[in-house]
């Protein structure tokens, strides 16, 4: 048997009688031969409750000490989840992310993985200890600091260690039975999907899924780790994310014509009024966007009107950003020539994906049908080869998923999708 890597979410080890749950699954995959890796979240709602804590005592934390407070919640994680396996009869040590070797940049708040050396986590499971390591968290190349990897770093962690250790797999545990063609809370009629390849699961990560990380996939699949995203709550099989579909039995899983239909409501759009229709513009805006390290997702740009010369730029980003962008913009208003800023954060995304969709030509149009037909008026439009995406209102969000989610025919015959925890991670 070869090596696994386990990451358990927070509502996984939400509180003592989770985590003394999760130990008897951990020894379970020890018992069958396996040396065994834990990346584990903290506990429930820790890292909230701490983020809250720092701002009522200063609105504005300096980063190097934000992220310092921030990783205390996975370490307690790590501390009693060792405990519990002791206490069932196997050895475990606990590592933070520096001492698991997780090297980052030095970006606070969002540092990016640059190499994993796990000599120390080596070394543990092959004197037979289960290493279970801290999530979301590494150390700075350069000054040695404490860093985490932003919201859900805990599964870019163990994919990252998967890597690093060559392990046969990395299994996602978290409160749903795996990857669903929408979110079960929100569809209840959703349908567990038993395989999906990289590129789908990149699409609806980056469109608003939840169940996993838009960077934890595109490490995967860079380095062709095979994900198992299962439930901690469960015995039941999940949802295999790799490059080629998986054998079940004597039969290969082949890839539904559509994946899913994700949706993101945390997303803001800003529309740049009165742009002149001339080379560089555009790239003066997203200039001044990028400079402010904004991540910006859709855009689209208005035909200009004859008699003015000037036009319309309009894109979306996150909520969180929107401040920071319009300030961005404002600064350089007279650089770029533009006439007003509009700001709007009560917007929503829909997302159909699935690979079929370039060789199904009806998928289209009968998108737009579903949408129409249940009333959802659409705003901005995007398409890729396996994603089409539109900006609604906020308020018709749900409706249009479960709108496009029936028309496809996704619905499942009973409500099969079940939410054990209540997050969706």
């Amino acid at each position: 048997m070869g090596l696994v890597v386990q990451k358990y979410g927070g509502s996984s080890v939400a509180d003592a009688e989770g985590i003394k749950r999760v130990a008897k699954r951990i020894v379970e995959a020890k018992k069958n031969g396996h040396q065994v890796v834990v990346v584990v979240s903290a506990m429930g709602d820790t890292t909230d409750e701490l983020i809250d804590l720092a701002e009522q005592v200063s609105p504005m934390p300096a980063g190097r000490e934000f992220d310092m407070l921030l990783t205390a919640g996975e370490r307690i994680s790590m501390a009693l989840l060792a405990m519990a396996i002791k206490n069932l009869g196997h050895e475990a040590q606990s590592f933070t992310g520096s001492q698991a070797g997780v090297i980052t940049d030095s970006v606070h708040n969002k540092a990016r993985i640059i190499d994993v050396t796990p000599g120390r986590i080596r070394d543990s499971v092959d004197e037979g200890n289960i290493a279970i390591v801290a999530g979301f968290q590494g150390v700075s190349q350069d000054k040695k600091d404490i860093t985490t990897l932003g919201r859900g770093g805990s599964d870019t962690t163990a994919v990252a260690l998967a890597a690093a250790l060559d392990a046969e797999v990395c299994e996602i545990y978290t409160d749903v039975d795996g990857v669903f063609t929408a979110d079960p809370r929100v569809v209840k009629k959703a349908k567990k999907i038993d395989w999906i390849s990289f590129e789908d699961m990149l699409e609806l990560a980056s469109s608003g899924s939840k169940v996993l990380l838009h960077r934890c996939v595109e490490y995967a699949r860079r380095y062709n780790i095979p994900i198992h995203v299962r439930s901690s709550f469960s015995g039941l099989q999940g949802t295999w994310v790799s490059s080629e579909p998986i054998e079940q039995g004597d039969k290969k899983v082949e890839q539904a014509i559509i994946s899913g239909v994700a949706h993101d409501t945390s997303e803001a759009k800003i529309t740049v009024v009165g742009v002149p229709d001339k080379p560089g513009e555009a790239a003066a805006i997203f200039r001044t966007i990028s400079d402010a390290e904004i991540n910006i997702d859709m855009i689209v740009q208005n035909v200009s009107a004859a008699s003015t010369g000037l036009t319309d730029i309009s894109f979306t980003l996150p909520k969180a950003e929107g401040r920071k962008a319009i300030d961005a913009l404002e600064k350089n208003k007279h650089g770029i020539g533009f006439d007003s800023l509009r700001y709007d954060d009560q917007i929503g995304k829909i997302s159909l994906v699935g690979a079929g969709m370039k060789t199904n030509p009806g998928v289209t149009a009968d998108f737009f049908t579903a949408l129409s037909d249940a009333g959802v008026n659409i705003e901005l439009i995007s398409t890729s080869e396996i994603r089409i995406s539109v900006v609604t209102r906020a308020d018709d969000v749900n409706e249009a998923v479960r709108a496009v989610h029936t028309a496809f025919g996704l619905d499942s015959d009973s409500d099969e999708a079940v939410v054990y925890g209540g997050t969706g991670r």
